[in-house]
């Protein structure tokens, strides 16, 4: 069931992937044959020795199962385990609401009044949430602790960061843990004095937003004045990234996609390109009023901005995801198609990009993955932060109703039994649950993207066979 195939072109080979034991093999068309021989009869005997050992190679890389109960079984302790992963502890701290941006597709912007009533955490839950932490590193044991600084803009309170990275970088060593420390930032206050602070408490990354090139991005991501951010980021991540990992991730529309070539141009011909260990662009997903049919016509993503009264939309900029209603998209073909199409060029340019393939399955899956909000408040994903009603519990302990049932929710998250036979299951278990939340009211119903993925599984499937070249 979770067995994937692609021709390569050119070739008398074919690419073959099981997203369940993520075994990758480029195997001659014979063997390919002989996989759907086997399909076909519901199973078959070797006729020579090049046979068995192509089946003993299949079986050990579970190509080749006893049946389809075997399968079905095998993905529910594959998702078991996921749930109950310890080699992690991984913490998200938002430590504010409040950002000192407008991007138009974002509901935490500076945008009205929302500033003045968005949530920051204070000293007195900053030591709370310290208080949490080393709970549950005594109680998962886990065999490192991550901890991911998020927003709204996280450096919008540096005392919250320092004290929480300074606390918890001597509470896992008192433990011989190891600590990893990442920031994602819009880069506009990332300073040298920030990361020299950051880095001996085990600071291993700092994801960074350009939004398209100069242009672009200034237009998408401007301060609540309207000035234009582009310069001053770039100058920031000059200055710092010879002292840390630099990630740079983009939010693309139908307005800004072609412009993300020129960025990567202007990256790769920067002195701090060798030092971005990931590249990564996604679009931004609004959930509004499908666009009139002329737009669609066009091939062109229905995306309008989102909170017409500027109030939030209950998600963060981590999903660009809110509660509008509505549909993420209407020609997901055309977005599939630009997102493959941005992949393939930044590995040209020479870019680690994530595959598009092993998407997950996310932390929303993994009980040992938290996220915290600036109030104490315990959510299962950042996607929900805000949304009380979402909320799974609090770092005090506290047992209300509301919390309780939210927390069963995820307990009993199955999204991807809806999804038939699909392979893709194991690495997208059903697609963005924020997205099923806002769009469709349920988060057990999947939101599918399958044609990314086939998309993606070429470029996979070119690169394993080392002919990525002959991808036009």
């Amino acid at each position: 069931m979770f067995n994937l195939r692609v021709p390569i072109k050119g070739r008398d080979d074919v690419f073959l992937m099981n997203t369940l034991s993520d075994a990758q093999l480029v195997v001659s068309s014979d063997v390919a044959e002989l996989l759907d021989r086997i399909a076909t009869t519901g199973g078959a005997e070797p006729r020579n020795a090049d046979e068995v050992e192509a089946f003993d190679v299949l079986r050990e890389h579970g190509f080749l199962v006893a049946d389809r109960a075997a399968d079905r079984d095998a993905l529910d302790r594959f998702f078991d385990s996921v749930h109950n992963d310890r080699s992690e502890l991984h913490v998200t701290i938002l430590t504010t609401l409040q950002c000192n941006f407008a991007c138009d597709y974002c509901w935490q912007g500076d945008h009205g009044d929302y500033n003045k009533h968005a949530e920051k955490m204070s000293a007195d839950t900053a030591a709370r949430v310290g208080d949490w932490i080393e709970r549950e590193m005594d109680s998962v044991k886990p065999e490192k602790l991550v901890l991911m600084f998020f927003g709204g803009e996280p450096l919008l309170n540096l005392p919250v960061m320092y004290y929480l990275s300074e606390r918890m970088h001597a509470a896992a060593g008192a433990r011989d843990l190891p600590i990893e420390i990442q920031i994602i930032t819009n880069g506009l206050l990332l300073t040298e004095e920030v990361v020299d602070r950051m880095v001996p408490c085990g600071l291993t990354g700092v994801k960074i937003t350009l939004d398209g090139d100069r242009d672009a991005h200034n237009r998408m991501r401007p301060l609540r004045g309207g000035q234009g951010t582009f310069d001053r980021i770039v100058e920031n991540v000059r200055r710092v990234a010879h002292k840390c990992n630099i990630a740079i991730g983009g939010n693309f529309d139908e307005t800004t996609v072609d412009s993300y070539h020129a960025l990567l141009d202007f990256l790769a011909e920067q002195e701090f390109a060798e030092n971005l260990y990931n590249v990564k662009f996604k679009p931004v997903v609004r959930y509004t009023a499908a666009a009139p049919a002329p737009s669609l016509s066009k091939g062109a993503l229905p995306l309008i901005p989102v909170g017409a009264d500027n109030k939030p939309l209950n998600g963060t900029c981590m999903s660009n995801v809110g509660s509008g209603g509505g549909s993420t998209c209407d020609s997901c073909s055309f977005l599939d198609e630009k997102m493959e199409l941005l992949r393939v060029e930044t590995k040209r340019r020479g870019f680690h990009s994530p595959d598009g393939v092993h998407a997950g399955p996310c932390h929303v899956h993994r009980k040992n993955a938290q996220t915290i909000g600036p109030d104490g408040s315990l959510y299962a994903c950042p996607g929900f932060t805000g949304e009380l009603a979402m909320s799974t519990g609090h770092i005090d302990g506290r047992r209300d109703a509301a919390r309780e049932t939210a927390r069963e929710q995820f307990e009993r998250l199955h999204p991807w039994t809806e999804c038939g036979d699909c392979a893709f299951i194991p690495t997208c278990a059903g697609g963005c649950l924020t997205a099923s939340h806002a769009q469709l009211g349920d988060m057990n119903l999947p939101t599918c993207h399958k044609p990314g993925f086939e998309s993606a599984l070429i470029t996979l499937a070119y690169e394993a066979a080392g002919a990525l070249g002959e991808l036009q």
